[in-house]
């Protein structure tokens, strides 16, 4: 195992400040205000789960957790940033508990008692025949107190990012990006020389939508 940086700061109280913050208070009455679509399990497509971590923070701006995949020969999401989160398991309760669980399995962090779910969005599937047939859930997660990340050996490092850095249009533009030796142009947010894209950007566009 590996540890983060330590640049992580510890929030006592966090869910109920996050809670207050307006923009977490839109988030989730835009969560309970409608369902959230549901992919039906097409017979040989696999069932995840990824957590969107937000913590409180001293700038007043909610984080939002990140990881790096580590570099792997034949893993398609290879050296991708994206969610914490991964392919359930047969022991798993739910999906819910999918994302909890690899969630501690990747960063250490424990949301199922130290965090709340307060929704869940879209169910979505990949947007290329390339990648494995597979159905995401993300579920939508306040920290209560953030500490030290003890990563995998899966993950190459882990970063939060404000809120407000998230809604800044300036970072978000077309990007020439690649994929298991495939270049292509897609749209992507920019962070402190970080790229995100594909499946994580388009779970960020709904969960900015519902917030604006």
């Amino acid at each position: 195992m590996s540890e983060s940086d330590g640049r992580e700061q510890v929030h006592a109280d966090g869910i109920a400040t996050l809670l207050d913050h307006p923009d977490i208070a839109k988030l989730r009455l835009g969560l309970e205000s409608r369902d959230a679509l549901t992919a039906e399990n097409d017979e040989g497509a696999r069932r995840a789960a990824v957590a969107l971590i937000f913590r409180a923070s001293e700038s007043g701006s909610p984080e939002l957790l990140f990881i790096k995949r580590a570099e792997y020969p034949g893993d398609p999401w290879s050296g991708q940033v994206a969610f914490p989160g991964g392919r359930e398991e047969a022991g798993d309760a739910d999906l819910a508990y999918t994302a909890i669980r690899e969630t501690r399995e990747e960063t250490g962090l424990d949301l199922e008692h130290n965090a709340k779910i307060i929704g869940a969005l879209n169910d979505l599937r990949p947007q290329t025949v390339r990648l494995p047939a597979i159905i995401v859930r993300p579920y939508v997660v306040l920290l209560e107190r953030s500490s030290r990340l003890l990563l995998s050996d899966e993950v190459a490092l882990a970063f939060w990012v404000p809120l407000d850095a998230l809604r800044r249009s300036e970072s978000w533009r077309e990007t020439a990006v690649q994929a298991r030796g495939v270049q292509m142009n897609r749209r992507a947010f920019h962070h402190e020389g970080q790229v995100i894209w594909g499946m994580t950007e388009r779970i960020l566009g709904e969960l900015l939508a519902l917030i604006e």
